[in-house]
């Protein structure tokens, strides 16, 4: 492990944001990382949970502006489950009176983009990586080149960053990861 550090903070956000089923905030300024996160994994399309705070507090600002804009309030545990879609834990709980009047998903009110397909994630396996070279190039350009959906492009991109085969800059750009 590494320690703790600020610039590592939005790669690990982003991981955090797409291998989730669903990011839970509990508290969050407006300038807050935690609305990093959130942002990441709603693009990602994942439900959005937010924890209530007083309208008074500071730190609260953000998450309470996240339920505005439709995230799920969340005040159990069982708000959450509820509301992930086909996650283990929810299995009777459709059958149970009690969870009858689910909201719809956050994500699936506010998502960017559709799910890639099989099919397309195999073809932008193939393509991205040469798109990819030692100086930075912004993922629109790969979108123009390769012709995918943006669904597709971000997961490959994200499996790449994962695999330490690319890094991420800011600017939405992209570049071979020095160790290659």
């Amino acid at each position: 492990g590494t320690a703790p550090m600020a610039k590592h903070f939005p790669k690990r956000n982003r991981v955090i944001a797409g291998l989730s089923l669903g990011l839970v905030v509990i508290e969050a300024a407006i300038r807050s990382g935690s609305l990093l996160s959130a942002r990441l994994a709603n693009e990602a399309g994942r439900e959005i949970f937010a924890v209530p705070g007083s309208p008074l507090d500071p730190r609260c600002k953000g998450s309470n502006d996240l339920i505005r804009q439709g995230a799920h309030l969340t005040e159990t545990a069982v708000d959450v489950l509820t509301n992930l879609p086909d996650h283990p834990a929810r299995q009777g709980l459709a059958r149970d009176p009690l969870f009858v009047h689910a909201r719809s998903g956050f994500a699936e009110k506010t998502a960017l983009w559709e799910p890639a397909s099989e099919a397309e994630m195999a073809a932008g396996r193939r393509k991205i990586p040469d798109l990819v070279g030692p100086d930075p190039v912004m993922v629109d350009e790969i979108a123009r080149r390769c012709q995918l959906s943006t669904a597709a492009i971000m997961a490959v991109l994200l499996e790449l960053e994962i695999a330490g085969k690319v890094e991420m800059l800011v600017g939405n750009r992209v570049v071979r990861a020095a160790t290659e």
